[in-house]
């Protein structure tokens, strides 16, 4: 682990799961998954942001690759939801209490909230997600990933033939 890399709440999970992960660092003024993904010199298919969503009664958070964007109604249907949003950044980092470009799933687990993964991380053995703050992200593997959220794995992003697909970025 770096030296200028405090120990985070995320790496203290993984590491009391007995689940080995590696530390990637990039500039904090990044806020992009795209952009993070250039600066580490992974492809932005294997770094993976988190999005809150906002659901009828709460919140879930949805991992999909930094190049993709959510199909909201997509989303919805597959859970079983009439409908799904997207919070505003500031409300985003309201409920989070994580500032956007640093919000990951790791980070909060205490929040209990359902979390989804696409199944396009599948295509890759480890990927890349935020530990809980901008410019620091941690690789693993795939499946440990998904053990220690919990998360469950649903196509939520690709080919679309419905031409009323919503985007966020």
């Amino acid at each position: 682990m770096s030296a200028e890399v405090k120990k985070l709440n995320s790496m203290r999970l993984l590491e009391a799961q007995g689940i080995a992960y590696k530390v990637h660092t990039y500039d904090e003024k990044i806020t992009d998954g795209v952009g993070a993904a250039q600066a580490m010199g992974f492809p932005p298919s294997q770094v993976y942001k988190t999005l809150v969503v906002q659901l009828k009664d709460g919140y879930a958070l949805v991992m999909i690759a930094a190049d993709q964007t959510l199909d909201l109604k997509r989303f919805a249907k597959a859970i079983g939801q009439k409908k799904a949003s997207m919070p505003t950044k500031r409300g985003a980092e309201m409920v989070t209490g994580l500032k956007t470009g640093g919000i990951g799933a790791l980070a909060l687990t205490h929040k209990r909230w359902e979390v989804y993964l696409d199944e396009a991380a599948r295509q890759h053995e480890t990927i890349l997600v935020n530990a809980g703050q901008r410019g620091v992200n941690l690789e693993m593997k795939v499946d440990d990933l998904v053990r220690v959220l919990d998360a469950k794995m649903l196509r939520l992003t690709g080919a679309v033939t419905d031409a009323t697909e919503e985007k966020q970025t």
